[in-house]
């Protein structure tokens, strides 16, 4: 509702077991160009003979588009042209969620929402050291400083977790223009009625009701037959309003 360009791309291949949600760096160079960068080279997977083939294929090629976003800043004389990544990937009844910044991945399950990643920023290692409540990092004026990304580092450096998945399993990947308009509470209301399209929806037009300062970016991701992540849906990127305030008012950091 007030950028003009869309920094935000996303990815759903459920036949390949990949999802994920990338979100350029606002206030830098080509910030679309990076997040698109990035859901390219992860489109050209193959499909994977198993979990362990599948990360380590994302790996190689998240470090391979991270040294392509260095060396475009380089021609084209920019600090840097960066993208956060997040993407959850599936093979049979396990998963991996794979990230760098602060796109996120949430699972609802039974009747409760976790949050599967821990944001690459400098108020979540703030609080991690008990310097302010969680409370406080949602109003913090660092709010926007991540501390990791693709295309900023020589090398990048990318977590990643592996869980079980259970039939009925609803899990959510998100551009933080979600989650700092949509409240958590408000986040698991929305993925209750398993079905996914509909969710996307609902959380999408919470965000653009609340004035979505930024892009906001959804993808809604069901397990059904016998706990194979089988059924996805998407929202892409809000289109913005047209006559909207330039992307730099609000530029992401690095630190």
């Amino acid at each position: 509702m007030v950028r003009k360009l869309n920094e935000d791309a996303c990815l759903e291949l459920a036949g390949s077991g990949i999802w994920a949600v990338a979100d350029g760096m606002g206030g830098h160079a080509a910030g679309d160009f990076a997040s698109q960068s990035v859901v390219d080279v992860l489109a050209a997977i193959p499909k994977p003979a198993s979990l362990g083939a599948l990360v380590g294929e994302v790996h190689q090629r998240l470090q391979a588009v991270n040294q392509k976003l260095s060396d475009e800043a380089g021609k084209r004389r920019e600090q840097l042209i960066g993208s956060t990544v997040v993407a959850l990937l599936a093979y049979g009844n396990h998963a991996v969620s794979v990230w760098a910044g602060d796109s996120r991945v949430y699972r609802y399950r039974q009747g409760e929402l976790t949050q599967l990643t821990r944001d690459h920023s400098q108020v979540e290692e703030l609080v991690a050291q008990g310097l302010i409540t969680p409370e406080q990092a949602e109003h913090h004026p660092a709010s926007n400083v991540i501390t990791r990304a693709v295309g900023v580092a020589n090398k990048l450096v990318l977590d990643s977790d592996m869980f079980e998945v259970q039939e009925g399993d609803v899990f959510l990947l998100c551009s933080d223009g979600l989650y700092n308009e949509v409240t958590e509470p408000e986040i698991k209301q929305s993925l209750v009625v398993g079905d996914c399209q509909y969710s996307c929806d609902l959380l999408v037009d919470r965000a653009l009701a609340r004035g979505a300062r930024d892009n906001v970016t959804v993808v809604v991701v069901r397990t059904v037959d016998e706990g194979q992540i089988t059924k996805t849906q998407l929202n892409p990127s809000a289109a913005a309003v047209p006559g909207g305030a330039q992307d730099d008012d609000d530029p992401t950091v690095l630190k």
